[in-house]
Parts: C-alpha cells; sequence; structure tokens
C-alpha cells in the first residue's frame, strides 16, 4: 500500500510536555512535513511574554506547514450570552489559526448535554460556525468524541454537517474516536476524501474494554488492535490524501525523549502506511 503523497504531520499532543516553539523544531527534526498545533499552547506561549510572529517565523524557518489547528468549545449547546462569549472565543482562535496558515479548525462538540442531541439544532450551529470561520479565514471541522455522551459516532458528526448543508462542512477522522465510540467508517459510507478535514492517527492497546479506554491509552500506530492498514485503505478509496496526523496522549512517551517519540512515532506512521 506504498504511497508517498500523504502528508506527515504531528500532533502536538504527542509530546505534550515541550514548550511550543521546542514543539516546531522537533517536528521539523523528526522530518515530519506538517505540525498539528494546539490553541492553548499558541495562547500560553503568547501569555508568557512571546508572540504570535515568533510561532509563525519558527514555523517558516523549519519549513513546516499547519493543516489544522486545536480547537473550539461550546459553540454547539450555550445560549444567549454564553453563546456569545463563545463565539467570540471561537473568534479569537480561529485568528490563532490564520495567522499560522491553517486552513482548518477543528471544533469539538460537549462532553455531555441536558437534552438529547438535536441533529436540526446542531446543523444550524455548525452553519453558523462556518459563516464565521469563512469571514476570518478558516474552515471549522466537526469533530466525534468516542467518549462523548452526544458526538461520539462518525455517522452522527456527518449526519450534522449535512444537516449544516454547507459544500465546506467536513469531518474530523480519529482512529482512536471511531473504536472508542463503537462506530466504523462503514457507517457513513457517503463521507468522501473531500469531506475529511485531518485524520488523526493512532492505536489502542489490547486488553482494555472498549468503552474504558481514555485518550492517555493510545499507543503507536501499529502496536496496538486496530485494522488501520484496513481503515487507511478505505480513506485513501474515498479520495482522501491530507494530512495524517499522529496524535497520542500517553504520559508514558511524555516522559521520555521527545525527539524520540517524534521520530519513532513517524517510523510507526510510515510502516503502516507504507508497507
Amino acid at each position: 500500500m506504498a504511497d508517498s503523497k500523504w502528508v506527515y504531520c504531528l500532533n502536538t499532543s504527542t509530546i505534550r510536555p515541550a514548550d511550543i516553539l521546542e514543539k516546531i523544531r522537533i517536528a521539523s527534526e523528526a522530518n515530519y512535513d506538517a505540525i498539528e498545533l494546539w490553541n492553548d499552547d499558541m495562547t500560553a506561549y503568547i501569555e508568557s511574554g512571546g508572540s504570535m510572529q515568533d510561532i509563525v517565523t519558527a514555523l517558516a524557518d523549519h519549513g513546516l506547514k499547519v493543516p489544522s489547528v486545536i480547537a473550539i468549545h461550546n459553540w454547539m449547546d450555550t445560549e444567549g450570552d454564553e453563546h456569545r462569549r463563545a463565539l467570540d472565543e471561537a473568534k479569537r482562535r480561529m485568528e490563532q489559526a490564520v495567522a499560522v496558515g491553517a486552513p482548518y479548525i477543528v471544533a469539538t462538540p460537549p462532553r455531555q448535554m441536558d437534552t438529547p442531541l438535536d441533529y436540526d439544532r446542531a446543523g444550524e450551529r455548525y452553519r453558523e460556525l462556518l459563516e464565521l470561520g469563512r469571514q476570518i479565514g478558516v474552515l471549522p471541522a466537526l469533530e466525534f468524541l468516542g467518549f462523548s455522551e452526544t458526538v461520539y459516532r462518525i455517522d452522527q458528526a456527518w449526519e450534522i454537517v449535512k444537516r449544516a448543508a454547507d459544500p465546506q462542512g467536513t469531518v474530523v477522522l480519529d482512529t482512536f474516536h471511531l473504536y472508542r465510540g463503537g462506530s466504523t467508517l462503514d457507517d457513513a459510507p457517503d463521507l468522501i476524501g473531500e469531506r475529511i478535514a485531518i485524520f488523526h492517527f493512532n492505536d489502542v492497546p489490547s486488553g482494555i474494554p472498549r468503552e474504558q479506554l481514555t485518550d492517555a491509552d493510545r499507543v503507536y500506530p501499529g502496536d496496538g488492535i486496530l485494522p488501520l492498514r484496513e481503515w487507511v485503505g478505505i480513506v485513501q478509496a474515498r479520495g482522501y490524501r491530507g494530512a495524517i496526523s499522529l496524535e497520542l496522549f500517553n504520559r508514558t512517551l511524555w516522559e521520555r525523549d521527545l525527539r524520540e517519540v517524534a521520530r519513532i512515532g513517524l517510523e510507526k506512521v510510515k510502516a503502516v502506511l507504507e508497507t
């Protein structure tokens, strides 16, 4: 299944303890094509005395693209003043994404809601977010979270995107969330490659019941039980050629040499995609 056209990306949660400029250096030294940044990291750097221009310069110096930034929250289930504050915060985060040249910013669903998921209402809210993003220059991509009680399956996320009735609506794929939420790519058979914003890539270990898995349990691709080659083949057949972003939250790896963590991670991803 060799294919050299993938964009190999490092999601910086994989090397979380490093500061943002170090994360950029590590991704470059490990020979990734791209890096997926978090708004909270950028904000923390700026609040500690740095500037957004420092980040932009570092990305340019190291030749890294930013396919996506993470993340926008509280946009789906808030009302009134709380919703206006959520949109103001979304705008600030979108502006950071634009500054680093990202075409997409991840939009997460709420972990819990007081009422059942209303697909039409969620679609309206997502369409509102897309319209705001277009004004600013970046497109929000809807993520499903396998451990959420609201949008935890790929078919739920894709249905919300379709209800938004916006051709620029997209879904974030994540191998962990597919498995954790109990869905597969077959549950969204009409989801084509151009409606996938980014593909978060990881594996899950054996021995832990699916319903008990947490983000911290994620392991390197190929070190777990997921049918990653099968899933990549399906996504590829549907026309996706975007970034494959290694996204781990493994605390054991955070305690190791982060340069080695990144280097080994790229080797593991390539072993799945190119062999």
